[in-house]
């Protein structure tokens, strides 16, 4: 074959493999427009558009007055399409600089050049999604609405603004374990009642349909949703803010005076087991006490003496003891086994023999260990049997998660020995959580009906009640009406004649017990270097001849050489009961006595009239320096009221700060000017300062202590 021949021949090679290249492409461009037009279709329009979950806005936590104990409020991003089709060159470089002096004015973040150089290189590139700022609240969008450009709207001017909802505690750390918060983990929400009723609180997500442009942002497609999301209810709890304010404050002073490690206060109703307060502080690594776990609900552990009354009226209900039966106690030491029991007054020889009644009353070791030993001793299973009769090996069943497991050993179990009755009968080789220790002392107080601790009293929505919780009883009698007569006389015995004589005052009577125990750690035991940690507790309730009230304080590990229960829990149980009782003014003073509470209630300034009026039913004595003079500001001193002079002066803004809302409306309103209330309680700022000119019909805006 000649050359010219093989490169013709070969050239058409080369020329049909290109055609039939060629028609191949052709025929899968037809076969794609065609056969699989629309999956590709679908495929693009699912690669380009998606939809993206809206949340709905979170119910609220309120406290049971209404009171917010926890919100969301919306916070904005802002963005910037500079490529929307509405806005030309023309447009956006004349107004340009007037938007970004009025975002300068705004944010007071960025010089107006600094915003001025982002928008325009943000124009040049053609950005769909500039970003302005981050986190911006519903005031400061409202006025971005009003700037240049961006009051044409998304489609006109550019201005996109996407909605986020942040959690907050308006009382900041107030109850804050028992609120919880907002978790993005895995595990969803699991602490405080933002946790328990998590589904309640959430109520139902939307849709909304985004499309992706350049660098993967995905904006939306309409202002509109797809689908609406539905706002979560409103949880309406049983904390009392004042009482909560009262019991965190007793705590921390106690948790400072003896540098513990941590503590815990639960307040509970009496008769509905409605939880008032909650308070749980403990140590963080910066040595300042915070809400860091809920001890309360939580922390199980041996809890000392104050189990020496079950365990009592474990004996009673069964008839192997008796009040005034008599007990050797000796000198204060006894040994069982190779396990030495002594009473805390071993070291001053005992109290010899004394009655049961007076074992209780000075917490004996000795005393209640022999006493529960002898009755039980060939039938351990008939102890331990009527204390589960009594709840006292079950959860209580708190919505809260993290509950601690009660622990009552049976006589067969591993763990069981022959010391195991004498541990058991003063609070050793059991353990309970605080919250489960009061339930059993509530039922005592609530005449033997034990109910379960209630920590919501409703769910709203929108302001309507959608759901009630009843009060729960988990045993309507926990024993015999004889025993729990026993029972009161005993716990009031312990704080009229006995460890908790510092308890006892004039105004009402206390009832309860003193706790105080070695703390056990697994790794050590019962010490450390010859070091012994101890837990210093009180529950009980008041006032005892009419129970409203119960309420227990543990206080774990103080380290000042101070951790006696009536030492260290008793005080602050004191202070929480007194300040409760004294603002209670429907309560009539003790019969026993015609003294003045010393620990005055709080009031506020204004009507010198209706003060007096007030102070003279609570018998609370007042010095009023200011004979003539209507209005009076009022300063506590440690016995009395002391009225002083507030003056008003004709056509100047009269000074309103810490009167109610009515007697400020009322002068404020008689001099002419218009008023606007925020909030409630007491005034804590007013808009126009006191002493100026007043202009009829001038708005001014009182900012009251509860907003």
């Amino acid at each position: 074959m000649s050359l010219k021949k093989d490169i013709l021949w070969r050239a058409a090679i080369v020329y049909l493999g290109i055609l039939i290249f060629g028609f191949g492409i052709i025929g899968k461009i037809i076969y794609l427009q065609t056969v699989e037009k629309a999956k590709w279709l679908e495929k693009s329009r699912n690669s380009t558009l998606k939809y993206f979950t809206i949340p709905a806005n979170r119910g609220n936590i309120l406290a049971e007055d209404g009171r917010l104990l926890a919100t969301s409020i919306p916070l904005y991003e802002i963005r910037m399409d500079l490529n929307t089709g509405s806005l030309s060159d023309n447009l956006f470089y004349s107004k340009v600089d007037s938007l970004a002096l009025c975002l300068s004015n705004l944010f007071k973040d960025k010089t107006r050049e600094k915003y001025k150089q982002e928008l325009v290189a943000a124009r040049k590139k053609l950005k769909r999604y500039h970003l302005i700022k981050k986190e911006v609240n519903y005031i400061q969008l409202k006025e971005l609405k009003s700037f240049p450009l961006f009051r044409r709207g998304r489609y006109k001017g550019g201005l996109i603004y996407l909605q986020e909802n942040r959690r907050i505690r308006p009382h900041n750390k107030l109850a804050a374990r028992f609120i919880g918060y907002i978790t993005k983990s895995n595990r969803g929400n699991i602490v405080g009642i933002e946790g328990a009723y998590d589904q309640q609180l959430s109520g139902i997500e939307g849709n909304k349909l985004k499309q992706k442009i350049s660098d993967n942002v995905w904006i939306p497609v309409s202002n509109k949703n797809e689908i609406e999301p539905k706002d979560g209810m409103d949880v309406v709890t049983t904390i009392n803010i004042d009482y909560q304010d009262v019991a965190e404050k007793a705590l921390l002073k106690q948790l400072n005076k003896q540098d513990a490690h941590h503590g815990t206060v639960v307040l509970m109703e009496v008769r509905t087991g409605e939880i008032k307060a909650i308070v749980n502080l403990g140590k963080d690594k910066n040595s300042v006490y915070r809400e860091l776990l809920n001890y309360a609900v939580g922390e199980s552990s041996e809890p000392g003496s104050t189990f020496k009354l079950p365990a009592l009226m474990a004996a009673l209900e069964d008839g192997y003891i008796n009040l005034d039966d008599t007990i050797d106690t000796g000198n204060g030491i006894f040994k069982y086994y190779d396990k030495t029991i002594r009473d805390d007054s071993y070291f001053q020889g005992g109290h010899g023999k004394i009655t049961l009644q007076r074992v209780f009353e000075l917490s004996s070791n000795v005393g209640v260990s022999k006493v529960i030993t002898e009755a039980y001793k060939d039938r351990p299973h008939h102890f331990v049997d009527r204390l589960y009769s009594m709840n006292l090996n079950d959860k209580l069943g708190v919505e809260i998660k993290g509950e601690g497991q009660p622990l009552i050993k049976y006589p067969g179990d591993k763990l069981w020995s022959g010391i195991s009755l004498a541990m058991m009968s003063h609070g050793y080789e059991v353990r309970l959580t605080p919250l489960q220790t009061l339930t059993f002392y509530n039922a005592v107080a609530n005449n033997g009906k034990m109910v379960k601790p209630k920590l919501v009293n409703e769910l709203q929505y929108h302001g309507k009640t959608i759901k009630t919780y009843e009060t729960e009883i988990l045993n309507p009698s926990i024993c015999s009406r004889s025993t729990l007569k026993k029972a009161k006389k005993m716990l009031e015995g312990v704080v009229e004649n006995g460890t908790a004589r510092n308890l006892n005052n004039p105004y009402f009577k206390i009832a309860g017990k003193t706790g105080t125990n070695q703390i056990y750690n697994k790794k050590y035991g019962y010490k450390s270097d010859s070091i012994v940690s101890y837990q210093a507790s009180f529950v009980g309730y008041f006032p005892a001849d009419n129970p409203e009230y119960s309420c227990i304080v543990v206080v774990n590990s103080p380290s000042k050489n101070v951790y006696y229960g009536h030492q260290v829990a008793g005080p602050v149980f004191l202070e929480i009961a007194k300040r409760i009782y004294a603002s209670n003014i429907k309560r009539e003073p003790a019969k026993s006595s015609n003294k003045i509470i010393t620990d005055l209630p709080y009031s506020k300034n204004g009507n010198k009239k209706e003060l007096k009026m007030v102070f003279s039913s609570l018998n609370i004595d007042v010095r009023d320096k200011n004979k003539d003079n209507q209005w009076v500001t009022t300063t506590k001193k440690e016995d009395h009221i002391e009225l002083n002079k507030r003056r008003i002066v004709p056509n100047l803004v009269p000074n309103v700060i810490a009167m109610g809302a009515k007697d400020a409306v009322y002068l404020l309103e008689n001099a002419g000017l218009k008023v606007v209330l925020k909030g409630r309680g007491s005034v804590k700022s007013q808009s126009i300062p006191p002493g100026t000119l007043i202009r009829k019909g001038q708005e001014i805006i009182l900012e009251m202590s509860f907003i």
